[in-house]
């Protein structure tokens, strides 16, 4: 049985103190992986649907006949997104872009229970950079190959369009910013994205916009047993494609 809590990791970096903490969960007896941003909750090992339902929602929109598939992943975090990408037999490559050298080190140093089955995977990469400046550049999202393109970016950084971490992010869910992240898109690609808040009228109609379709996916699930809120969560999907 593991301890009841432990702080496994602790660093300062530019955007504030970042740790990784393991503690065990009363009501189930689970360990339980937690990440905290100076004094703010980032992700918890305990809510998960999101993100899976993040990547299993934007491959979906890509025909099942279609050759291997190249993708991106913005945003590593505990690794959920990028193994349930890896978990279509369709997808080829994945390039994971994270800002946090520190992130990426729990990964490669199997300080988080996705790292090993991530790092031991050879068509899964990870590449330290800002998702925000790559996506505005036409360079593009991979800092190894300029102007390379992909089927499928799946993002997963900000709380929401509208409460992201930092400012400068904001640009990247108005249209022009959409336009510069869809140039990274082959034809028919797919950029998704992950949200803590319900479908937000003002970014569907930045992706009507600069999209061909899109569409929003309230994704349900339980609170965890004894959670003084009860019931159940929800967060947002957006699924947009280019022509």
């Amino acid at each position: 049985m593991s301890v009841r809590f432990q702080e496994i990791d602790w660093r300062p970096t530019p955007i504030g103190d970042i740790s990784l903490r393991r503690r065990r969960d009363p009501a189930s007896g689970a360990d339980v992986y937690e990440v905290k941003l100076d004094d703010a909750y980032l992700m918890s090992s305990l809510f998960t649907e999101g993100e899976v339902a993040l990547a299993r929602l934007g491959l979906a929109a890509l025909p099942d006949d279609s050759p291997p598939l190249d993708v991106a992943v913005g945003g590593l975090g505990l690794g959920h997104t990028a193994h349930a990408a890896l978990a279509d037999p369709r997808v080829g490559s994945l390039l994971v872009v994270e800002a946090l050298g520190e992130v990426i080190g729990w990964h490669q140093r199997h300080l988080v229970p996705l790292g090993a089955a991530l790092t031991a995977d050879p068509r899964c990469r990870f590449a330290r950079g800002d998702f925000f400046a790559l996506a505005a550049d036409p360079a593009g999202l991979d800092p190894d190959r300029p102007g390379r393109r992909f089927d499928a970016v799946l993002l997963d950084v900000d709380h929401s369009p509208a409460h992201v971490l930092h400012p400068r992010h904001a640009a990247l869910y108005r249209p022009d910013g959409l336009r510069a992240l869809a140039r990274h898109l082959r034809p028919g690609g797919v950029f998704a994205l992950w949200s803590n808040d319900p479908p937000d009228g003002a970014f569907t109609a930045a992706l009507a916009e600069v999209f061909a379709t899109y569409a929003s996916h309230v994704v349900t699930f339980p609170r965890p047993a004894g959670s003084p809120d009860g019931g159940t969560a929800a967060n947002t999907v957006y699924v947009a494609r280019t022509r």
